[in-house]
């Protein structure tokens, strides 16, 4: 049977069609390639900081307990609650700095409330790109945030503490929206709270397991998923790398599974969005 040459062609480009879906999927979705950032045993690649400076209290602030950051473990529960002060601020820094990536990590609340926990209620985050380590540094917030008070979410918000980026906001809204979905460019937003997608399905005190990604290309973009939704995106980033930091601030918290996958080249980020 003769074949012809437009029937070639078509069948080429269905093969290149299913090899780039595969491809994509793969990126985003599958394990291969990604390194433990932590490896569940000591603090190889990453150091302890406080707001007050005590090296010995970060020890206790950040305990390793069976594979996973437990924060506050060996501390008191109420501890400085509603008096103002908040010392035990803090993150545990990567000593690399990155800056193509995809971090995956899990968390879950505990039930030990600290410092200004009456103000901001379950609170912590993560950093990115962070050009300094002060408490608190400026980069990027991947925000970790549960109001018990009006059974909000606040998981994945942006805090863009002395950077900025275009974020995308729904039309009469104050919250992320997909821009295939309708969401409108706001232009560069710096140091502001920027608020991810509602009603999205979370754990917040009920001791299960939230998976969280960040997935961000130098200066070019970064996109927020909780529990396997984008919630977040902005692009034109202020900053293009920096190290990485998890927070201590107004709860119990455990972290685990904290893995990294990086990239010599900028993946598209349509790869991403399906």
């Amino acid at each position: 049977m003769k074949i012809k040459s437009n029937q070639v062609l078509v069948f080429f480009l269905l093969i290149t069609l299913v090899i780039s879906c595969s491809s994509a999927k793969k990126t985003s979705s599958s394990n291969e390639g990604f390194v433990d950032l932590f490896n569940g045993e000591d603090w190889e690649g990453w150091y302890l900081k406080l707001k007050n400076g005590d090296h010995e209290m970060a020890k206790n602030v950040y305990a390793i307990d069976n594979g996973m950051v437990h924060v506050f473990k060996n501390m008191p529960d109420s501890l400085d609650l509603g008096t103002g002060e908040n010392g035990t601020h803090g993150l545990f820094y990567t000593n690399k700095k990155y800056s193509k990536y995809i971090l995956r990590f899990e968390y879950k609340w505990g039930t030990k409330i600290t410092n200004n926990f009456e103000r901001w209620q379950y609170d912590a985050g993560i950093y990115y790109h962070v050009t300094d380590d002060k408490i608190w540094p400026t980069g990027i917030e991947y925000q970790i945030r549960y109001n018990h008070v009006s059974n909000t979410n606040h998981t994945g918000d942006f805090i863009t503490g002395g950077t900025s980026l275009n974020w995308f906001v729904a039309k009469d809204s104050s919250t992320f929206l997909l821009p295939e979905n309708g969401g409108l460019p706001t232009g560069q937003r710096k140091n502001k709270m920027l608020l991810a997608s509602p009603n999205v399905a979370v754990n917040a005190l009920n001791d299960q397991w939230n998976q969280c990604e960040i997935i961000v290309m130098g200066d070019t973009y970064t996109i927020h998923k909780l529990n396997g939704v984008i919630v977040n995106m902005g692009t034109d980033l202020s900053v293009n790398e920096g190290i990485i930091g998890f927070q201590s601030e107004t709860a119990e918290i455990y972290y685990k599974n904290i893995k990294i996958k990086e990239f010599e080249e900028i993946i598209p980020m349509e790869k991403f969005l399906d």
